[in-house]
């Protein structure tokens, strides 16, 4: 490994030292502290989950000695620490909670250990440059001795892969963005374009078809190299030289969360093949969608960033307006990805692309919150979402992906096939990723978005740009969609069965409303989010019978409801509403030159 620094190795420990507790025991030694007294901290969020999470608050205790000898370690604020002056090796020892079963912080019973950087490294403030070497250790006592260790930290000499022992990375952001797993998980690897990726999964799954499951790893993985480096045979054209995928798998869990060379993800153990059954299942549909999506982000985002997460400042919130490209456009093709490796048929991607419709045209928030505005207010919208989400925001995800997918076809046809989205992507890669860890780390500055978009496609966008991502107005998915042969239709439901404008949830033995949307019969009716259902026209209301009861109703009927809102009875007169449009229908048409403009776009 080439050091890009001049400052001495920061060394780090880390040992499961009480699974039981869930407490890891970590140690940072600093060789050459600051003279004045070296101050420590510790990331408050991590890339990619854009919430201030904390994680010093799991610092359970902490402290430091100086040539063996206890020094003075005074907390600052809530993450940042600073040690008394030290004339020579510094030493500081802490332990951490760790008890988040996510993808986001750390994890640590008698089963396994799991642990993001950001949770358990503290930062050498003025050292973030040096280079880091890391010792993890095996727990104590025989029932972890068949223990092993997968990340994408590169091995030290003397430490083979898989094995405890020590690991290097260039400096302080390449370790918090390498999550590391210890336990007795299962293995697989495959080679796409010549790299090899692990597969470390994590969690009992019963006949699990691994062989199947790396076939079609490898087939998303390789689609996506060539995406961006067209004809790419060889490994020199690949941005890593191994890539790790670490699952845990659990009875109802789905997350993902990507890393400069790995990803840490999150899914029921039912999500995976099973041996035996050919058939794709939704759920493993679901699955690859999420592998691709983290797998997608190697590019977009780790490597082409906004320009304020180059560097990341990790101890506040980091603003940007351009989730939407790199959430949004990766939602776009993470999907895409599916059908063009050969993983679904275009059926499928119908289907997947109708369900996102769906998602986006459910909520009046889109109407009232840009995508632009969305991906800025991501630290106290999106992620702290309430009751009344679906009237107050629109997901820059879902909708961000709709507009990737109508930037698509918009360029496709007013370039008449000449150009495409995938050309913009291939461009942001030449121009902003490619080199972004071999030198000074460089992101796009969002007044330089559009030009650049106009530049390598040759068209004026402002009209795009002003209506799709600075706009609130529906985006024109059906006319688009009919250029490549597709149709856009919404599907009535069958039941007929009218709607509350509401969305309910079990709750304890009630049946409450857990969002009530803007417009809707509901509001209308002076019903509120947590009011707990009791009886529709004197019939008992229960999770179990609401929808048969409500069937025997047509819309514009007017029901009498009573409902508890805390302790209090109300009564309320509601007009039932028309059956809600949940699902829409992508069929494909008969026309033979926009069925051959359908296939370039979907084989690419």
């Amino acid at each position: 490994m080439k050091a890009t620094s001049a400052l001495p190795a920061i060394r780090y420990a880390i040992v499961p030292k009480s699974p039981a507790a869930h407490l890891f025991e970590v140690t940072v030694t600093v060789s050459n502290p600051a003279p004045e007294g070296q101050r420590f901290t510790l990331p408050a969020w991590i890339p990619g989950s854009y919430m201030v999470r904390e994680f010093a608050r799991n610092i359970v205790t902490i402290g430091a000695t100086c040539r063996g000898r206890k020094v003075a370690l005074d907390k600052l604020d809530k993450h940042t620490w600073q040690a008394a002056p030290c004339k020579g090796t510094l030493i500081v020892t802490y332990e951490v909670y760790a008890w988040d079963l996510s993808v986001r912080a750390a994890h640590l019973d008698d089963t396994h250990g799991f642990f993001n950087g950001t949770s358990v490294f503290l930062r050498v403030e003025g050292q973030a440059q040096a280079p880091c070497e890391v010792d993890v250790l095996r727990p104590r006592g025989a029932a972890h001795k068949a223990w092993r260790v997968a990340t994408a930290l590169e091995p030290a000499q003397g430490t083979a892969v898989l094995d405890f022992g020590r690991y290097l990375a260039v400096d302080y952001d390449e370790l918090i963005d390498s999550p590391v797993e210890m336990g007795t998980f299962v293995h697989g690897t495959f080679k796409a374009c010549g790299v090899t990726h692990e597969v470390a999964i994590t969690g009992p799954v019963p006949n699990l078809d691994l062989d199947r499951l790396l076939r079609d790893m490898k087939k998303i993985c390789e689609a996506q190299i060539r995406l961006f480096e067209p004809g790419a045979s060889s490994r020199s054209r690949v941005p890593m030289s191994r890539y790790v995928f670490l699952l845990m798998t659990v009875g109802d869990g789905y997350g993902g969360l990507e890393h400069r060379a790995s990803t840490a993800l999150l899914a029921s153990r039912n999500d995976l093949p099973v041996q035996g059954q050919a058939r794709m299942s939704d759920a493993y549909r679901g699955f690859l969608g999420l592998v691709s999506h983290e797998y997608f982000h190697t590019w977009n985002v780790k490597r082409i960033k906004p320009a304020v997460f180059a560097p990341y400042t990790l101890d506040q919130e980091s603003y940007t307006r351009l989730l939407w490209l790199f959430e949004g456009f990766t939602s776009y093709y993470d999907d895409l990805m599916l059908v063009r490796s050969g993983v679904i048929d275009p059926a499928a991607y119908y289907e997947l692309v109708a369900k996102t419709v769906a998602s986006v045209l459910r909520g009046s928030g889109r109407l009232k919150q840009t995508v632009a505005e969305s991906s800025f207010d991501a630290w106290t919208k999106y992620y702290r979402q309430d009751e009344n989400a679906p009237n107050a925001l629109v997901s820059y995800y879902t909708k961000g992906s709709l507009v990737a997918l109508a930037l698509d076809l918009t360029i496709r046809s007013r370039t008449r096939g000449q150009k495409s989205l995938d050309d913009i992507m291939r461009a942001l890669w030449q121009g902003y990723g490619r080199d972004f860890y071999r030198g000074s780390p460089v992101g796009i500055d969002e007044d330089a978005v559009q030009p650049f978009f106009e530049e390598v496609s040759g068209l004026d966008l402002s009209e795009f740009f002003a209506t799709a991502i600075n706009g609130t107005r529906d985006l024109p998915l059906a006319a688009l969609l009919e250029r490549v042969g597709l149709t856009l239709a919404p599907v009535t439901p069958e039941n007929g069965r009218p709607a509350l404008g509401a969305k309910t949830a079990k709750r304890g033995d009630d049946l409450t409303l857990a969002q009530v949307l803007d417009g809707g019969a509901a509001q209308a009716a002076g019903l509120s989010a947590g009011d707990a259902l009791v009886a529709i026209d004197g019939l008992r209301v229960t999770s179990g019978n609401i929808d048969k009861l409500l069937e025997r109703y047509r819309p514009g009927d007017r029901v009498t409801v009573h409902a508890f809102r805390r302790d209090e009875l109300r009564e309320a007169t509601l007009t039932l509403d028309t059956p809600e449009i949940s699902q829409y229908r992508i069929a494909e048409t008969r026309d033979r030159a926009a069925a051959q403009r359908r296939e370039k776009w979907l084989s690419a």
